[in-house]
């Protein structure tokens, strides 16, 4: 697959400087370093926050006031 990645001029002496020291290309070296990320595990993952379920038999006609939202959420 192909993409476009916006790299810093600086950026990319550097990396174009150390792909031709080490006999490479630019892309070896960006596809090395990205499989080296993603070998590491995530450092913060993502928690997904579950909804409470409500179910009172009749759907659309919940009545809910502030008390029991706080309630059902568990603000501190």
């Amino acid at each position: 697959m192909r993409t476009t990645v916006d790299i810093p001029d600086a950026t990319y002496r550097q990396l174009k400087s150390r792909a031709a020291a080490e006999g490479g290309s630019v892309k070896q070296l960006l596809l090395r370093g990205s499989e080296l990320v993603l070998r590491e595990p995530l450092q913060n993952p993502v928690k997904r926050l579950k909804s409470p379920i409500l179910n009172n038999g009749e759907p659309g006609s919940l009545k809910l006031d502030n008390d029991k939202i706080d309630d059902l959420i568990g603000f501190p």
